[in-house]
This record gives structure tokens, C-alpha cells and sequence, in this order.
């Protein structure tokens, strides 16, 4: 039985998919973390009997999920249960008007498409078949580790290369499957995942949309806070410890080299392998000293590009809205302008975009009886751009509101809510440790994926690893799953050759 000891600093999914593998192999699992529950942004928030997710609530790619438990030993439907959600979501576009798209049902999709936009099946069929064929070239390439340049020119990324459209953003790239602007934002809007623009977000990323239309959106009942303490009950199964409400301090270095960690407490804990799970700038800032960073210090971070940010609102209503989908986004008339605001001129919006949740067709655990959550998310610049949400958040919040009801079909919205939850920008930097409080982290941009990224293996201290959304392969729920099973193999095959 292996009994090196692994720590790792926050229990946010990757440090959970992390500590769940390495947990089933034998290491020693301690995972310390900052807040009073597992999960980080993938936590849950409970307020006077409503359940809310703080961050994620599209579940793809399950495979991939499934994949990781059984490497662990475990079955996926043993934890939770998991609903598809059909349709996958509602677009609202200027006018009111709607389309929605199932992937249970392609020749139902199909029908609308010529409806709203006649003569875009046939560019469906062609996205379909090439996105598919790009599809199964990218995911190898996204699943191993990148820490030197010749890792670039590997077979896969060789055989990979005339799919990646990296040349180009995914709203020029789709303008080869349809003609509508419309049309494209329908297949492309998914970069807000990432928190980039359509028109900024390289065109590697039009699988998003294929991974959706493929293979379908789920929704664990409960949540998807469930998948992380799904993995918290396995680890703990396998012996592996998690101490909440435990901040890590300090990593201790010697000789380039981590040590262990320093909790705020003032108790030091040694180990063998450490794991940073915390936000990744964040803990450059405040957990690694600065003396032992060369290439990621602040100074440098401060340099790198950013995703936008969020502004959030979690409300439980004392009604159900049982005629509205699951997911549901509300584009603003001028969407692109919308995404300079964001990304470029870093203003609030005077016409935002809106996304809302509305579980209660879905999920009848989030609510008491008769009642539903309704969780909003408004896509925002982040904090460099120095708006002074301590002012704004309230305005903001009643346009916020008004848009949800004029446009999205929450009809008297403001009179059904029995509480509620705001976090801003300022909350997700403050509160929740988010640096800038870019809630998608490091963009994504050319020049910050794959080698141009924080490797896996930290490459400014030894025997120091990432996880999350920071690392490769990114941010979102799958590809930070992704990162938990890349550190881990390289932990156990170090470990192993020791």
C-alpha cells in the first residue's frame, strides 16, 4: 500500500477529482480548505431551505465524469442521480424570439432551425459531421500534460492540427456551417464558459457547442454540488481526510522544492507531494512567497489576460415557473457590443445579457414545496475595470430583475422573492478568493493554453502540482475534472519511479 502523503490546498472539483484518484491508489489524502464546505465554486448554498449552486449549472461531456469514478473504483449512479435536461436550454433573441434546441430530439432542432432561420439545416448536418471529426481529434490533446515545447509537435497535436482553427475566433469559424449572426451567436455564446467573446475566443473552442448538441446537458438532482461531495464521501471512503474551515497560509519551499504547507492557524503539515487547487493567481499573491516564483510572480501575472467576470444573483421565490426550461439565456439586442463592454471598454452595460436557471421542472430537492430557485448569472467586466460595485450593484440588480421579467417570462419576479443572495465582482475577489474576481480565470487565448499555460507540474517549484481552472487544461467543469486526472497520473508515475 503506497502511504506517500499528498496535500492539497482547497477542495474545489479538481482537487477533489485529484484527491479522489490518488485517494483509490493508496496515497495518503489530505485536502485542506478555506471555507466551511467542499466544492469551491462548485459548492452548495443553502438559504432557509433553497439550495443553490454557487458557480456551474451545465453538466457535459458525462463521459468524462463516469470515466474518472470508475478509474476510482466507483460507479457514478451509486452518489447521485443524474437527469438530462431536455430541451437544453431556451434562446431569447431580440423581438422575443425563442429557440430550443434538444438533443434528444435532433429532428425537432432541425424543424425549428428552418423555421427561424430557413435553409440552416444542411449547415447543422455539416457542423455535426466536421465538429464530430474535430471533436474526437482535440480531446486526446486536452488529456495529457504539456511541459516542454516539443510536447507541441506530438503525434496527436500533428494529427489534430488542419481541426484546431486556431487561426481564427469561433464566430468567424461558424460562418462556415451558417450565415444567420444570429444563427452563429446560437453555436458560438458558449465562450462565455470561458468567459471570452465569440469574437475573441479561438475557434479550437467551437467543439463546446458540438459537445452540447452531441451529447446532451445533465443535471444532478440536488445539484451539481453533488458531483463534489460525491467525491469528498469517496475519498473519505478510501481513507483520505478533508479539514474544513482549515486556510492555508503559506506553501513552505526549501531549496525550490514544497515541503508542506503553513495553515492560518500556525500548525505546519508536511508531505510528500503538494497540490495548489486554491485560484490560481490568488495563491501567487497570497499563499506562495514571492522569493520563490521566476516565471509566474505577480508582477507577471498582472500582465497576463483575464476572463470577464460575474455578477450573481441567487433567489428563492415562493412560486414555481413551470412553462420556462431549465436553462435559459436572454441575449441583449446588440450582443457583440454587449461583449466590447465586457472585455474591451470594461463598462457596465446598459443592455446586458442574462442567464437564469430554473431548476423546478428539473429538480423538486432545491425548494420547499410549491416554491423554486432561481439562480441569475449577468456576465460582467472583471475587476480591473475599476467600477465601484459597492455603488452600482443595486441598480444593476433592478435592471437585472426587469430584464428576467420583461424578457425571460419570470412574470412579477420582484414580489415572489423570499431570499436572496448578490455577489459581485468585489464578492468574488473579497469572499470567495478569486483574483480580479475573474471567475473563468486565466483567458483563453492562444498564448494562455496548452505549454502557455501553468504546466500541471509547477514549473517554478518542485515537487508542486495544479489543479483547476488556471492549469491545463482549463477552466469549466470538464476540462477541470481533466486537470485532476493529469496531476494525478503524473504524482503516481513519479511517485512510482521513485
Amino acid at each position: 500500500m503506497n502511504k506517500k502523503r499528498v496535500i492539497i490546498i482547497g477542495a474545489g472539483p479538481g482537487g477533489l477529482t485529484a484527491g479522489m484518484l490518488l485517494a483509490s491508489k493508496g496515497f495518503q489524502v489530505r485536502i485542506f480548505e478555506k471555507q466551511d464546505y467542499v466544492g469551491g465554486r462548485n459548492g452548495p448554498m443553502k438559504i432557509n431551505g433553497y439550495t443553490f449552486d454557487i458557480g456551474p449549472t451545465f453538466l457535459m461531456m458525462k463521459f468524462i465524469l463516469e470515466e474518472i469514478f470508475e478509474m476510482a473504483g466507483r460507479r457514478i449512479e451509486d452518489y447521485m442521480d443524474i437527469k438530462e435536461v431536455d430541451p437544453m436550454y431556451r434562446l431569447v433573441y431580440s423581438g422575443h424570439r425563442e429557440f430550443f434546441p434538444s438533443h434528444t430530439d435532433r429532428d425537432y432542432t432541425m424543424k425549428q432551425l428552418e423555421r427561424m432561420f430557413p435553409g440552416s439545416s444542411a449547415g447543422y448536418q455539416r457542423f455535426l459531421e466536421r465538429e464530430k471529426k474535430k471533436f474526437y481529434k482535440m480531446i486526446p490533446c486536452l488529456q495529457v500534460p504539456y511541459e516542454k515545447y516539443r510536447d507541441l509537435f506530438s503525434k496527436r497535436i500533428i494529427k489534430a492540427a488542419p481541426y484546431l482553427d486556431a487561426h481564427k475566433s469561433i464566430f468567424n469559424h461558424m460562418k462556415r456551417y451558417f450565415k444567420n449572426d444570429e444563427l452563429r451567436i446560437s453555436f458560438t455564446f458558449q465562450a462565455k464558459y470561458l468567459g471570452m467573446s465569440p469574437w475573441e475566443c479561438p475557434g479550437i473552442f467551437s467543439i463546446i457547442s458540438y459537445i452540447e448538441h452531441d451529447g446532451g446537458i445533465w443535471h444532478p438532482i440536488g445539484g451539481l454540488n453533488r458531483i463534489s461531495q460525491a467525491m469528498a464521501k469517496i475519498i473519505e471512503e478510501y481513507g483520505g481526510k478533508i479539514f474544513l474551515s482549515q486556510g492555508v497560509k503559506e506553501l513552505l519551499v526549501k531549496n525550490k522544492k514544497a515541503l508542506g504547507i503553513l495553515l492560518e492557524n500556525g500548525e505546519k503539515i508536511l508531505g510528500d507531494h503538494m497540490i495548489i487547487n486554491a485560484d490560481f493567481a490568488y495563491a501567487m499573491n497570497h499563499i506562495v512567497n514571492r522569493e520563490h516564483l521566476t516565471k509566474w510572480t505577480p508582477e507577471n501575472l498582472r500582465k497576463k489576460r483575464y476572463s470577464c467576470s460575474t455578477f450573481m444573483l441567487y433567489l428563492g421565490v415562493n412560486k414555481q415557473y413551470q412553462d420556462l426550461p431549465h436553462h435559459n439565456i436572454l441575449f441583449a439586442e446588440d450582443y457583440k457590443k454587449n461583449l466590447i463592454e465586457i472585455s474591451q471598454t470594461k463598462v457596465l452595460s446598459e443592455d446586458p445579457s442574462v442567464y437564469f436557471q430554473n431548476a423546478c421542472g428539473t429538480d423538486t430537492t432545491l425548494a420547499p414545496k410549491g416554491k423554486s430557485t432561481i439562480y441569475v448569472l449577468v456576465p460582467v467586466p472583471n475587476n480591473t475595470s475599476n467600477i465601484d460595485w459597492d455603488k452600482e450593484w443595486k441598480g444593476f440588480r433592478e435592471k437585472v430583475i426587469y430584464i428576467c421579467e420583461s424578457k425571460g417570462g419570470l412574470k412579477d419576479l420582484h414580489k415572489h422573492i423570499e431570499v436572496e443572495k448578490v455577489i459581485s465582482p468585489l464578492g468574488w475577489d473579497k469572499d470567495r478568493f478569486v483574483y480580479n474576481g475573474a471567475t473563468f480565470n486565466l483567458a483563453h487565448n492562444i498564448r494562455q493554453m496548452l505549454m502557455f499555460r501553468p504546466h500541471n507540474r509547477f514549473e517554478d517549484i518542485g515537487n508542486c502540482y495544479l489543479v483547476g481552472g488556471g492549469t491545463h487544461p482549463g477552466s469549466g467543469l470538464p476540462t477541470i475534472y481533466e486537470s485532476g486526472r493529469i496531476t494525478s497520473d503524473i504524482i503516481a508515475q513519479t511517485d512510482s519511479h521513485e
